[in-house]
């Protein structure tokens, strides 16, 4: 089986989508499918060391919008053609952006299916990065667009399936969970010592864990505040915060206000200690990229606390889990699909104080946090073996509705003209570019008139997508109500 798999983010970028991508790729190459990556492409990224084929495609910096990553830009020749050339059996979309266009592309050239997975709350994501309501919603209405073009549409919950459902999609939906990396079990001692070496955790003393980035938007003030209230109850505790993020030095700040002792490491290794006046410490320990030390950290903790409502899956969930660490999470978020309150887990509502009680209850019981750790091992952990191995046993079924004339393909309407004639379009000026290149010296007449064939075919499919545009602005009018 040939795969090609898309996203707008790739290594050197490390997301929870990145993630997906490379145990994507690695293991079902693994498994003798033939995969390509097609990616944004980042300077001075080296794509050449991958069992896979990864072709990266034009973009531009977007860093004053989402620091750090790149805009694709999808009308690449040499790209585009590329991918057209492996020919894939499935096309696998895992966000609605520059990567479903591209998808979109493919499969006119191809007919292979588009199989989409909605990951995040990209609402979320548009909302922070777009100030205008009326962009905010156009932005949305271009992407559920796209979502609702593939031939079939997968979720990483059935939370995430409700929140997609509620932007505005009205097709079908099936659920295929995300897997972990970490191996089932704990890491051992020597490796816990290495990860922990310089911190102030010791044993009698609950420590409490976090891991992701340091944003507001995934219920980390909530955090904080259960932390104040266990400070001032003289309740004494660690919480440790594994990971980086832009609001980082906002929480830090907040600690310092509220008394409560603060360790920061520095980007040289060094930690630095803010002394404060109440009980309880807490602790920035900065990213943790090795995923031996993040499994330490996850078996060394007693409790593992993740009260992000943005979240789809919370994959880091399931990798605490995988160490036999518990979490306690909000009550009805994706991520606490899977958990019994009190067996394999811990549900709150949506505040400090609840979070903190719940804390301040189940730190009396070690024993009890550790048994509902393993009870997690036991029954919520998934390994990306499996996970990934239902994706290809779904894309078989996929192909085997399609050979049988059984798989209906979603389109929509205005946008399909579009990306039809635009393929189109770049079919002829890879003709352009390619056939004279690979003929030169035996025959330049030959070359020159392919330029004035395709001159030709250029000029009447401006005029086409002239016609097309306008089609456009009339729909544009009526939804709208407006010419502007």
């Amino acid at each position: 089986m040939k795969i090609c798999l898309l996203n707008d983010t790739f290594p050197p970028i490390i997301d929870g989508v990145a993630t997906v991508m490379t145990n994507y790729a690695e293991l079902m190459t693994a498994s003798g499918a033939k995969v390509l990556v097609g990616t944004p492409k980042y300077p001075e990224a080296d794509y050449s060391g991958y069992p896979y084929r990864v072709v990266p495609y034009r973009s531009f910096d977007i860093s004053e919008i989402a620091e750090g990553y790149r805009a694709g830009y999808p009308l690449s020749v040499t790209s585009f053609s590329e991918m057209k050339k492996f020919s894939p059996d499935v096309i696998h979309v895992h966000c609605p952006a520059v990567s479903a266009v591209v998808g979109r592309i493919i499969r006119n050239e191809t007919n292979a299916p588009i199989v989409f997975t909605y990951h995040t709350k990209y609402d979320v994501d548009i909302a922070r990065a777009v100030k205008s309501e009326h962009l905010q919603k156009e932005v949305i209405k271009a992407m559920i667009a796209n979502i609702s073009a593939s031939d079939e549409v997968w979720t990483v919950s059935h939370g995430a399936g409700e929140s997609l459902k509620a932007l505005g999609y009205e097709g079908d939906i099936r659920v295929v969970s995300n897997g972990v990396d970490f191996a089932k079990g704990r890491a051992d001692e020597k490796l816990i010592a290495e990860a922990v070496k310089g911190f102030d955790l010791p044993e009698q003393i609950p420590m409490f864990l976090f891991v992701g980035r340091i944003m507001k938007y995934k219920g980390l003030p909530l955090i904080l505040d259960a932390m104040q209230r266990l400070s001032e109850q003289n309740i004494d505790y660690r919480m440790v915060f594994v990971g980086t993020g832009a609001d980082a030095p906002e929480l830090q700040q907040i600690v310092r206000e509220a008394g409560i002792t603060l360790d920061i490491r520095q980007e040289n290794g060094e930690i630095l200690t803010e002394s404060g006046s109440k009980s309880g410490r807490i602790i920035f320990t900065g990213p943790v990229y090795d995923r031996n030390l993040l499994r330490a950290w996850n078996t060394r903790a007693d409790v593992f606390v993740f009260p992000s409502t943005y979240d789809t899956n919370g994959i880091v969930v399931r990798e605490a889990a995988a160490c036999g660490l518990a979490s306690v999470l909000i009550s009805g978020s994706c991520a606490a699909e899977g958990i019994t309150h009190g067996r394999n887990g811990w549900l709150v509502e949506e505040s400090g104080e609840s979070i903190a009680e719940l804390l301040k209850e189940i730190s009396k019981n070690p024993e009890h946090m550790h048994q509902t750790g393993q009870n997690a091992m036991d029954e919520i952990y998934i390994s990306w073996k499996e996970s990934v191995q239902n994706a290809l046993d779904r894309y078989q079924v996929i192909l085997e509705m399609k050979h049988a004339g059984t798989l209906k393909p979603r389109r929509n309407g205005k946008s399909d003209k579009f990306l039809n004639a635009t393929t189109e379009v770049m079919d002829a000026l890879w003709h352009v570019y390619r056939r004279p290149k690979e003929r030169m010296q035996e025959n330049l007449e030959g070359m020159q008139e392919n330029f004035a064939e395709a001159e030709n075919y250029l000029r009447k499919k401006k005029e086409e997508l002239k016609e097309l545009k306008k089609e456009l602005k009339e729909e544009w009018k009526k939804r709208n109500g407006s010419g502007n």
